[in-house]
Parts: C-alpha cells; structure tokens; sequence
C-alpha cells in the first residue's frame, strides 16, 4: 500500500465575484487578484500502484477535482462571511473540510482519500483524516534557537567524537530550531483559541528552551543527551494536558531543515 500526497493551491480574493484563473498552479490557481485569500490543501490518499501507469493516482486528476468540486466551497463561504462581516471560524474550517472530503472522495479512481490538510498559512494548518471524523486536528510552528553539546560521560573522549562527531565540540553548537504543535479538538467545539493555544506552547516550553544552553540552563536534560528526539519528547512532557477540551496529537521538532523528529503516543 503507498501514500501518495498533493498539494493544491488556490487563492480567494472575496472583493470580487468571478474567479480568475490564472496559469499558474506552482503559485495558486485560482489566482487571485490584488490582495486575497492564498489556500493550499494537502490531499492524501492510499492505494495499490496501477500495473500499467505506476500511479496510485494521476496527480493531475487530484488537481482536477480539486479545483473542480472543491475549491467553490471555500471560495463560496469566503465570500459569503466577507460579506456578512463574520470571520471564517476553525469549527467553519473543519465544516467545510467535511464537505470538501463529500465532494472529492469518491472522484479519485481506485485511490482512497485518506486525509485533507489545510494551510491558511506557512506556519498554520487545520486539517481532518475522514469525512465523518468528528474532531480535526490544529497544527502551528514555532521557533526558537538554542545551544547544545551532545555528549556521554560513560563513553571515552574518543567514543563520543565517534558518535556524535562535531555535534561533540565541548564549546557547544547552536540551531534555529521549529517546533509544529499538533493538538486535537472536538468538531462541535467552537471555544478554541489561537491565542491561548500559543501562549501555553509559549509558557509551557519555547520560553524554557529559546536561546538557552540546554545542557546547562535545562535541568531535564542533565540526565539525557539534548537529542532533536530529545526535545521533541521534552516538548511532549511539558505540553500534555495542558489543552482544554484538546488533546496534544504530536510534536515535530526540526533541527534543520534537512532534519526532524515527531513524537506522539
């Protein structure tokens, strides 16, 4: 069985009625024009490979339905909230992600639409893993920078330059760290807040971790070397329970952008 994954992307400008299309797909297409909504929406699915193609799907005939079925019923609720004057909610978000799944489930081929995730920005996304799941999962980035030597006291001077090779250099290293939060929220729950959601991710571990030595100023890593799978787990322990009516679903923590670690239970 393979995971196949597309990105979609599209713009919305709620100032204007007709939608224009645009040449583009790399950019957005719909295009939008002047200042609008830019969207991307991650489209996952699962299959076997066709014995003739190789596909599990034809990417293309994802985009195809996509903007055919799907991208009207977010460009349709923009619109209407904008002109209202009500905001576009999470819980709205996740309606309209249901009806997205109804819309382009079954147009897929032999493929099976596993997941649809949302970007509403580089840093933030809303997403659902099946067309009656009753929760949907809110994920956002961080980052914070930070130092570390990575060392074992139980191995030789030499062991540990074997192992852990540059990251060893006793006067420590530094990276540019982000860490994406992923939490879990009921689908008829509408009191979630992204401002409180960010100030316990802020509290509860960037504060603790941003431009520290973690060696030195971390007591929790006294005892366990600051491995980026370290600090992924870290995070875990100081976020867990920490959500109302949530529940953290995994955090993913880059030490560079060629280099990552998820936990979750």
């Amino acid at each position: 069985m393979h995971k196949l994954v597309r990105a979609v992307r599209f713009s919305v400008n709620p100032f204007l009625a007709p939608a224009t299309t645009g040449f583009n797909s790399y950019s957005s297409k719909p295009c939008g024009e002047g200042l609008s909504f830019y969207l991307n929406l991650w489209v996952e699915v699962v299959g076997g490979l066709e014995a003739d193609t190789g596909f599990v799907v034809n990417v293309s005939l994802i985009d195809r339905v996509v903007r055919r079925f799907v991208v009207s019923i977010f460009d349709g609720q923009i619109k209407k909230s904008f002109d209202r004057g009500v905001h576009v909610s999470l819980i709205e978000l996740y309606r309209l992600l249901g009806r997205a799944w109804g819309a382009a489930g079954g147009r897929l081929g032999s493929a099976k639409l596993c997941g649809l995730r949302l970007e509403l920005n580089p840093f933030r996304a809303v997403a659902i893993d099946s067309e009656d799941c009753k929760v949907f999962y809110f994920s956002e980035k961080f980052e914070f920078a930070a130092m570390h030597t990575l060392w074992n006291d139980k191995f030789s001077k030499e062991k540990n330059f074997e192992l852990f090779g540059k990251c060893a250099n006793p006067s420590g290293h530094g990276h540019n760290y982000i860490v994406e939060v992923t939490v879990q929220r009921p689908g008829g729950d509408d009191g979630f807040r992204i401002a409180d959601f960010e100030k316990i991710v802020d509290t509860e571990f960037v504060s603790l971790v941003d431009h520290k030595n973690l060696n030195v100023d971390v007591p929790e890593f006294g005892d366990r070397n600051p491995t980026v799978e370290n600090i992924a787990a870290f995070a875990w322990e100081r976020l867990a329970g920490k959500f109302d009516a949530g529940k953290l679903s995994s955090v993913t923590v880059w030490e560079n952008e060629r280099t990552y670690c998820t936990y979750q239970e």
